[in-house]
C-alpha cells in the first residue's frame, strides 16, 4: 500500500495541543473587521478546539 498524503488544507488549519486535542481558529475574523465591534473581535482571537464529531475526519486528513 502506498502512504497516505496529508492534506494540505488541514495541515495549515488545525494544531495538535499537547494533550491530543485538535486547535482551530475561528471564523469571521479576516475582512471587513471595520463593521465588528471590538467585543467581537476579541471574542473571535482566540483559538477553540475542534468538536469530537469533526475531529476523527481532520485526523484522518492530518494522518494522525
Amino acid at each position: 500500500m502506498p502512504k497516505m498524503k496529508t492534506h494540505s488544507g488541514a495541515k495549515k488549519r488545525f494544531k495538535l495541543t499537547g494533550s491530543g486535542k485538535l486547535k482551530r481558529q475561528q471564523a469571521n475574523r479576516r475582512h471587513y473587521l471595520e463593521h465588528k465591534s471590538s467585543r467581537i473581535t476579541r471574542r473571535l482571537a482566540g483559538d477553540k478546539i475542534v468538536s469530537p464529531a469533526d475531529a476523527r475526519n481532520i485526523r484522518k486528513m492530518l494522518g494522525i
